[in-house]
């Protein structure tokens, strides 16, 4: 019998304002998921009152961002005027389109005692006709996500659809972003509800697939996700991702995404020269910005 799992990469790491994140995707033996590009694994971090989270504003085009947090909070500012703090259990969503500037701050009320922050961030490609769309934001709260339980397994539907379950995270094409936590072993197929590719990421706990172990820090791509079927030792949480991917292969620089090289020439310009028509600013965060990353090779 063939395995399903593809591939099976090791989370490796970055850094992020004061703080080392996990990378999970992309990786030079997969540049994506269905339509998820990027995943970053922040934290678990405890910083000091002395250390906060600060990204100054920067831009994205081509993608939507989604923030989920564990633990912790992050103050978001954009260019739209949105200025919101997420906490545990929401998620905000941020398309970028054309183009849009934002920042991630530690709220005021944090900045000067002991915090925590730990949680995913994710970048997820548009379709080609919503590349060059308008920005727009939106913010879901923790009780408006589908959440529920079948055979002692508590389901989270933190974006997309599924067999009868749909988030209200206004997302741009099919995919899936599933949280799945078990208290004892559980046994669990799933490859009914799910479709295009999946990938698995085990954030606690352990789960046995086709007689082999796999833990924290790892990431599972399967072949057929249609196939996924695996056990989880105990007390587990995990999360499933993936959808339909595009046609069209998708090209990355720094925080942009697009499937025209052209117009991630003409952001790179817009941004190394603030063309404030391309990349407004920030209001109440506009003293600072991340200056376009010099290429590695010249």
């Amino acid at each position: 019998m063939q395995s399903n799992v593809g591939l099976i990469l090791e989370e490796k790491a970055a850094n992020i304002g004061n703080f080392m994140v996990g990378r999970l995707l992309p990786f030079r033996q997969k540049r994506a998921v269905g339509p998820f590009l990027f995943i970053d694994h922040m934290g678990p971090a405890c910083l000091k009152e002395h250390q906060n989270l600060d990204v100054p504003p920067h831009p994205h085009i081509g993608l939507s961002t989604l923030t989920y947090l564990f633990d912790g909070a992050i103050f978001h500012r954009d260019s739209l005027g949105n200025a919101i703090e997420i906490k545990p259990g929401e998620v905000n969503w941020m398309t970028a389109g054309k183009g849009v500037v934002h920042s991630e701050r530690t709220p005021e009320y944090l900045r000067k005692e002991d915090k925590f922050l730990h949680g995913l961030q994710i970048w997820i490609g548009l379709p080609k006709e919503l590349e060059q769309s308008e920005a727009s934001f939106f913010h879901i709260s923790k009780d408006e996500i589908p959440t529920w339980e079948e055979n002692g397994v508590t389901y989270k539907l933190i974006a997309g659809k599924i067999k009868g379950k749909q988030s209200p995270v206004p997302v741009h094409s099919p995919l899936y972003f599933i949280e799945i936590k078990t208290k004892k072993p559980q046994k669990i197929n799933i490859g009914d509800k799910l479709f295009g590719e999946v990938g698995m990421y085990v954030l606690d706990g352990k789960v046995k697939i086709e007689n082999n172990d796999f833990g924290t820090k790892q990431l599972l791509i399967a072949k057929n996700a249609r196939l996924c079927e695996f056990e989880t030792h105990g007390e587990t949480t995990l999360y499933l991702f993936g959808g339909q991917a595009f046609e069209e292969e998708r090209f990355m620089f720094w925080n942009f995404v697009n499937s025209d090289k052209s117009i991630l020439e003409q952001a790179k310009q817009n941004w190394k020269t603030q063309n404030l028509k391309a990349f407004p600013k920030i209001s109440n965060d506009d003293k600072e910005y991340v200056p376009l990353p010099e290429p590695k090779f010249k």
